[in-house]
């Protein structure tokens, strides 16, 4: 079994990205989406999103992560693809899955899944200027408004030239909304066939959502999200390597979180994204609800005290 890092914008950036492959049992991650509109992106601009591309493509623990750009113009996209591969990428990601308006108002994410037509175009643009040993894989959604396309979506997009998918299995209108159709993967595989790999996405929070994703939609591989977040020992639960973490357990990754955070993000942001991952904590850990509500209070960073 494969298990991914999902890309969730605002969220799990290169801090989060640190500090949940140090926790183990995540095979591969994908960035953040880089926004490309109708320019070539500086390498300055590219690694404030994905610094790992700096240092190999990989996190400090040693696991690669692979850049996802956004878009929906096929050759603005495939410059900066170009470019990815020039600065050291080992793969790129392609986002048509997001879910966000303004993303969508403006032609991308999720909104292209109404244009099969115009996925396939992004794909072939893409691969065929990224070096043929540089995978090129797809994110995308069930569909926009309704699943109807699903299938002709993900056929397009293995037609382009697409190596792997990752299903997130809602539509756009679904939003983050339970449950997730994780059966309806399991059409999309048999649509595209045995020969392009897919790897299922959405509303997987436990070891029994993880067997019930697999079983339903077919798929080998996981992409996880939220859940493991929420639960940073679930990749090892679902592989069978750890029981559940206690909050003692919690402490050296919350540490070690706090100290990228100080060194890596503006003075205003530091206590924002402590009390970010600290909400999504509470899900597994009721411990976690009195250090959010303590550092709600606090305005400071430097207020902030663990011993």
């Amino acid at each position: 079994m494969t298990i991914y890092l999902a890309p969730m914008e605002g969220l799990l950036d290169f801090v989060l990205r640190d500090i949940l492959t140090r926790a183990g049992g995540i095979d591969r991650c994908v960035s953040e989406f880089i926004r490309i509109s109708n320019s070539l992106l500086s390498e300055k601009a590219i690694l404030r999103t994905m610094p790992e591309l700096a240092h190999g493509s990989r996190t400090r623990s040693g696991v690669v992560v692979w850049p996802q750009l956004l878009g929906s113009d096929p050759i603005c996209l495939a410059d900066n693809a170009a470019r990815l591969a020039e600065m050291g990428a080992l793969g790129i990601d392609l986002n048509f899955g997001c879910p966000a308006k303004v993303v969508n108002r403006h032609g991308g994410g999720a909104a292209l899944l109404q244009n099969p037509e115009q996925l396939m175009q992004i794909l072939r643009a893409v691969r065929a200027v990224v070096p043929k040993n540089i995978p090129v894989s797809a994110k995308m959604r069930l569909g926009y408004e309704d699943d109807s396309l699903a299938v002709e979506c993900a056929q397009a997009l293995v037609d382009g030239g697409a190596s792997e998918l990752v299903v997130h299995a809602r539509t756009k209108a679904q939003g983050y909304r339970p449950p997730a159709y994780w059966e309806r993967v399991q059409d999309i595989r048999a649509g595209i066939g045995e020969h392009v790999p897919v790897a299922i996405n959405g509303e997987i929070w436990t070891v029994e959502d993880a067997i019930a994703a697999r079983t339903q939609s077919g798929c080998t591989s996981l992409m996880l999200g939220r859940g493991i977040v929420a639960n940073p020992a679930l990749a090892l639960e679902i592989l069978g390597q750890s029981p559940a973490w206690s909050w003692d357990a919690m402490q050296p990754l919350l540490r070690g979180f706090w100290d990228l955070v100080r060194a890596h993000l503006d003075h205003r942001q530091q206590t924002g994204r402590l009390k970010q991952w600290l909400k999504l904590l509470r899900n597994t850990y009721p411990q976690a609800e009195a250090l959010y509500t303590t550092i709600r209070e606090i305005h400071d960073p430097l207020e902030i005290r663990w011993d």
